[in-house]
Parts: structure tokens; C-alpha cells; sequence
């Protein structure tokens, strides 16, 4: 049967035109394919109708309210930097565009906080406060480029995720634009509050489909000026994952926590001209920061040599590279039909278990393994690939995807730790949350947004 063709309504673009400029509004081909896709898996592609550039709250509004008196559904984003499909255009669709809300409306280093527009990159941001001494903890691998707006659509998370957590813990207030174009503002600008429900932290991770976050208070933590790395290598991965509970017994509690297996190590080796490889089969990446750091950074040298690992105090110029290096490590394996890198978590006590499992699994399915992981709270990047396109081949890496996420669940973990749903991770998402909750999910959704024109088809097991 013959999908029917989808037009952009008139009477819809009439009334954006009597509010924005002309070059605030685009069909231009290149611009609906540039704009159709995240960084996620594409297993249905659709270009949206028209991409709008929104300037300012009150241009958020008319858009919304355009949309939802001729019921056109709206994927709203930032710079695109999600990889799991969360700002994947669907059919029929408008996509809001909010990268052009790029300013820091406030900095107060007295009360440690900030207030942001959603299209502020999280780099500039840290560059500006840390001109106070302060920081924006939250720090996913796409901080130089990804908003702070998708950082919260998403409730990013990041290298110091260890310490500092989630982005959902750095935000205190929100400015929402609502399904019927109505402006709302929640939370506070105190540390503490519990007046109502936490509706902030309801918009938080929601993906843009409760409503549209056009302003963010956000708490600010101190910059440490005393820094200290460890390079610990270890004969295996194992090994490695065992470090975290032995950092955890020598009650240390770095910043970062990173661990990366060998197969990655060969990667960033290769592309990059490193030499990690040939330190050891798996890393475990350390960062202490604060008063106490070198005396921290030498109770976990200790504890993981102990374990057969060999710690490497590392200066200043080679931590920060070996840092960098791992940031990068998300842009080598960008997901494709023959790769796709995974983003679940477990608790940390099933760390061993669950990489050994990892590495059976893929064993049996002829499929080949990447791991690496924010150790330290348990989020692991498994990432499967096979080499050529065969069906057969896809079949195999399917089901270790499958088995990865079933395994996860069998150990008491989620689907997903700081990615999100977005469009690809829907099919499992039964497997985690009960009906009784999906149901639940879904009344919320309903009541935020009757008509389900905000990011239709993402977030939320239909």
C-alpha cells in the first residue's frame, strides 16, 4: 500500500511568517536532511517538513501554538549530539530548532548558580563560570558541542558523573513551554525546596515530550584547584572492573572512574597514534580532585596494585590527554547498522559479572566487543559490531544486543543510564517497567500534552 503524502499546512506556516523572519524558517532540501536524523540509530527515516529557528521564548510560544491548533507535531532540539534517536524527526513533523537561544542570562557566584538559555553549549558555559571559580558539573563526551538543553531533554551524564552525578542533579529550575503555548515556570533557585511535586525533575530526561525547556537555573559547583590522575593497567578487564569495589573498600571517591577494555585501547591507539596497548589489556582512568586528592590518589594506587594492576601518577599535560583521548572514544564508534554501542548500567557489585558476560555472548554470536564504561556508577558503552553487512551477520549482532539487554535487566540493571529511550531503545523498554507503570507514563503524557504533538513516538512505550 502506498504511504500517503504528508503537506505542510498552510494556514500553519501563515501564521509563522507573521512572526518570524524569513531566514527563521527553512524547507530548503538540505536543511530538512541535515536536520531529520541525531546521532542515533536510523531505523525509520523521515525528513520533517520544515525546520524553525526559534530566538526567544515568545517565538517558542508562537510556534507551539501554531502546532497545536493545526495539530502539526513538533521535534524540538539542540545541536544533535543524542544517540538514540530522541530528536529523530518523525512523520509529518516541524522540527524546533533552539540553538539559536545561546545566552547566559545570569552567573551568581555567590549563590553558585547560573541561568541559560537551551541552546548554551555546556563547554561555554564552563568557560564562563570558570571565570568565578565554578563549574557545570555535568560533562558528556559532547560537551564542547551538545546545549545544555539537550543535556537536561536527556539527563546527560559524563566522565565526573562519579562525584559530582547527573544533569538532573545540577538543575533547580526550569522555564517550560507547554502543548498549548503556555509559559511555566518550576523549581527554585535554592538548593533545597519540596514545596508540591518535583516537576523539574519530572521535565528532566523527558525528552522533550512533556514540554519544551526554553530556560534552566542550574547549580554550579567549585572548579578544584587540586587535581591528581592515575594511569592504572591491568593484564585483563576483569581485573579492572574488580578496581572499582577495591576504590570503594578504600573509601576513595574519585571524580572520574573510567575503565576501557583492550579492544578499545587498540582503537584509540590506532586512531590516534597512542600507544595504551601496549601499557596493558584494560585501564582503569582516575581522577581525584579537592584538598585531599594526592592522599586519595595514593590510598587507590595501593589498593589497585594490590589487584595486579601498575599505577601511573600521570602530570598534568598527559592527564588531560588521557582524559581527552577517552572523551573521544564516543566519536570512533558511532552507531551504524553493523555497530551499535549500548548504554545500560548495572550495580557496581555486578561489574565483573556482567563485562564477562559481555564477552561469552559475544563469543557465541561471532560478533566483535568494545567495552568501555563510567565505572564508577556502573554505566557501561558496550559497543557490538560485525564486519560486513550480510543478514546473517545483522541477525548476530541483534541478538547479542538483545542478550545484553536481558542481562543487564537479570542483574538488577536498566536499559539505559544516561542516553535516554529516544526512538531506538522503545522495543525494550516494556522489558524494564512493568504495564501498571508504562500506564502510568502514558496519563502523564496525555495530560502534558493532549493532542501528542511534542515529540511523538519517543521516551515512552506506546
Amino acid at each position: 500500500m502506498a504511504v500517503q503524502e504528508i503537506h505542510l499546512n498552510a494556514d500553519f506556516t501563515g501564521e509563522l511568517h507573521k512572526s518570524l523572519r524569513g531566514d527563521q524558517f527553512s524547507v530548503a532540501p538540505a536543511d530538512l536532511q541535515t536536520y531529520a536524523i541525531d546521532q542515533g540509530p536510523v531505523s525509520d527515516y523521515q525528513e520533517p517538513l520544515a525546520v524553525v529557528w526559534a530566538e526567544s521564548i515568545a517565538d517558542v510560544q508562537t510556534v507551539v501554538r501554531a502546532a497545536a491548533a493545526h495539530n502539526v507535531p513538533l521535534v524540538t532540539r539542540g545541536a544533535g549530539t543524542g544517540v538514540s534517536g530522541g530528536a529523530h524527526a518523525t512523520r509529518g513533523s516541524v522540527v524546533l530548532n533552539l540553538t539559536r537561544m545561546n545566552r547566559i542570562l545570569e552567573i551568581n557566584a555567590a549563590d553558585e548558580i547560573a541561568r541559560v538559555e537551551p541552546g548554551v553549549i555546556n563547554g561555554d558555559l564552563n568557560t564562563a563560570v570558570a571565570e568565578h571559580g565554578l563549574m557545570f558539573a555535568p560533562d558528556p563526551a559532547s560537551f564542547k558541542i551538545s546545549t545544555v538543553g539537550g543535556n537536561i531533554a536527556t539527563n546527560a551524564g559524563g566522565l565526573r558523573c562519579a562525584k559530582y552525578g547527573v544533569t538532573r542533579d545540577a538543575v533547580l529550575a526550569l522555564d517550560v513551554v507547554m502543548a498549548d503555548g503556555s509559559l511555566i515556570h518550576t523549581g527554585h533557585r535554592t538548593f533545597k525546596g519540596v514545596a508540591g511535586y518535583d516537576l523539574t525533575s519530572l521535565f528532566v530526561g523527558s525528552e522533550g515530550t512533556l514540554g519544551i525547556v526554553v530556560g534552566a537555573t542550574v547549580r554550579l559547583k567549585y572548579l578544584p584547584t587540586i587535581v591528581r590522575t592515575l594511569a592504572v593497567f591491568f593484564p585483563d578487564v576483569q581485573s579492572a572492573a574488580a578496581g572499582v569495589l577495591a576504590l570503594g573498600k578504600a573509601r576513595v571517591q574519585p571524580c572520574i572512574l573510567e575503565l576501557l577494555d583492550g579492544a578499545s585501547l587498540h582503537e584509540l591507539d590506532f586512531h590516534n597514534g597512542s600507544n595504551l596497548a601496549s601499557r596493558g589489556t584494560a585501564l582503569l582512568l582516575i581522577q581525584f580532585d579537592g584538598l585531599a586528592a594526592e592522599q586519595e590518589e595514593t590510598v587507590a594506587a595501593t589498593a589497585l596494585e594490590g589487584l595486579g594492576g601498575v599505577a601511573s601518577r600521570e602530570d598534568p599535560a598527559e592527564a588531560q590527554r588521557l582524559v581527552d583521548l577517552r572523551r573521544n572514544n564516543r566519536g570512533l564508534d558511532v552507531d551504524a547498522e553493523n555497530r551499535v554501542g549500548e548504554d545500560v548500567a548495572v550495580p557496581r557489585s555486578q561489574l565483573v559479572h556482567y563485562i564477562t558476560a559481555l564477552a561469552e555472548m559475544a563469543v557465541r554470536h561471532g560478533v566483535d566487543l568494545q567495552v568501555i564504561a563510567h565505572a564508577g556508577d556502573g554505566n557501561l558503552h558496550p559497543t557490538f559490531s560485525v564486519p560486513t553487512f550480510e543478514p546473517a551477520r545483522i541477525a548476530a549482532l541483534n541478538a547479542a544486543l538483545d542478550e545484553s539487554i536481558d542481562k543487564a535487566l537479570e542483574l538488577g540493571g536498566t536499559i539505559t543510564g544516561e542516553h535516554g529511550i529516544g526512538q531506538y531503545k522503545l522495543r525494550w523498554l516494556p522489558l524494564e517497567q512493568a504495564s501498571q507503570v508504562l500506564e502510568i507514563q502514558r496519563n502523564i503524557k496525555a495530560l502534558f500534552d493532549p493532542q501528542g504533538i511534542l515529540n511523538p513516538g519517543k521516551a515512552i512505550a506506546a
